[in-house]
């Protein structure tokens, strides 16, 4: 009877990053194995999906946005490669984004942002209230204007996730069905893990991607632990019946009394509205406050979503780094590499992490677009800020 080998990999956590990075590896030739109690879960399970390059800029993310269009520019192919692989409908749409102001200010924040967009060489269109209520009928008729940003596009996380498990299992990704607990080190080198039943897996290189629990995984020394937080997020499911269909063509989005709302409409009917953002630490109680919060901002925007059933109500943990980037790559002890932080642009950075946590298990090092997200930027942060 011949002992199973120990794998190449060993992936700490089954969300959407975790499953891309092991369905990447395998690809290339690495015997993988995934450590996670329900793959395909994580915050990808309350995420909406917006493929946002263009209407998420923010200022000072100008090397991020670099970093969200690499990944947005391959989602196309990357959605083919899962679907013919899978058979799974990803529920990828290239319907585009409409941010809209409802009062002056919102109007102002919205130019601000337009102007920002082209310094960036991105592509948008500055439209009347009255040109936005003509591609959205279903908008508030107080709307003062918008930026329409075709290149933004859509996917169902959900389905996403799903499809990457059956990815993985198609190219014999193990799972262990399990919590972490320890990460193993040996000879001053990550060498696996343990899990809560005591069983200890053994490892070649371990990858830590376990969302906003990756800095808690005990046994992780104190310089290479991930510098990553929980940020809630509430968000709410409402089924648009066919006699109201059409209700959205494309994601809309705006700031209401500070607070950013989005509507992202799926094919299947499903009208996802997020997201709140808040620092509470590891709580994801769905909230009465939360709830009527995103309905009367939302309701704001488009009247008619009061009369939709109200289908699902949900929190979740976005994965905070505190340069809202992700932390990818080789860490300072061997053999330990990081895919997490990816705070609100998982889904959409899911194609360029798995490919280039990919090239660093083959070659030690990132590829050259993705150098600036190395988990050493905070340590050499810390060192420099250090005093003389």
């Amino acid at each position: 009877m011949s002992l199973p080998r120990m794998p190449d990999v060993l992936i700490v956590g089954g969300g959407i990053i975790g499953l891309v990075t092991a369905w990447r590896a395998a690809q290339r030739g690495f015997a993988t194995a995934v450590v996670d109690p329900e793959p395909g879960g994580g915050a990808a399970q309350v995420a909406a999906g917006m493929l946002a390059a263009v209407t998420e800029l923010h200022h000072g993310e100008q090397t991020l946005l670099g970093l969200n269009l690499a990944s947005a520019r391959r989602y196309p192919d990357f959605a083919a490669e899962l679907t013919e692989l899978t058979g799974h409908d990803l529920g990828y749409r290239r319907c585009g984004t409409l941010a809209v102001a409802l009062d002056a200010d919102d109007r102002a924040h919205l130019r601000e942002l337009h102007a920002l967009q082209r310094r960036s060489g991105l592509e948008s269109e500055w439209l009347s209230g009255r040109d936005c209520r003509r591609l959205e009928p279903m908008l508030a008729p107080g709307v003062r204007g918008g930026l329409r940003a075709d290149g933004d596009h859509q996917i169902d996380p959900r389905r996403l996730a799903h499809a990457l498990v059956a990815a993985c299992e198609r190219v014999g990704v193990v799972f262990h069905r399990a919590r972490a607990e320890r990460l193993t080190v040996a000879r001053d080198r990550a060498a696996g893990c343990v899990l809560g039943d005591g069983t200890a897996l053994g490892a070649d290189q371990v990858v830590l991607a376990a969302g906003s629990r990756s800095g808690r995984l005990a046994g992780v020394p104190d310089d290479v632990l991930p510098p990553v937080r929980p940020v809630k997020g509430q968000v709410l499911r409402l089924t648009v019946p066919k006699r109201y269909a059409p209700f959205l063509s494309r994601t809309v989005r705006a700031v209401v009394r500070g607070s950013h709302v989005y509507l992202v409409p799926r094919l299947s009917g499903e009208l996802v509205v997020g997201a709140t953002s808040e620092e509470l630490g590891w709580d994801t109680t769905v909230t009465a406050g939360g709830v009527y919060r995103l309905l009367r901002d939302a309701h704001e925007l488009v009247p008619g979503i009061t009369e939709l059933p109200l289908t699902e109500t949900r929190a979740g943990l976005r994965p905070g780094s505190p340069d809202n980037a992700p932390l990818l790559g080789p860490t300072g002890l061997d053999g330990l590499l990081l895919a997490t932080g990816h705070y609100r642009n998982g889904v959409l950075l899911t194609p360029v992490t798995g490919d280039a946590m990919a090239h660093a298990l083959t070659t030690g090092e990132l590829p050259d677009e993705v150098r600036p997200f190395t988990p050493r930027r905070f340590r050499a942060a810390a060192l420099t800020e250090q005093p003389a």
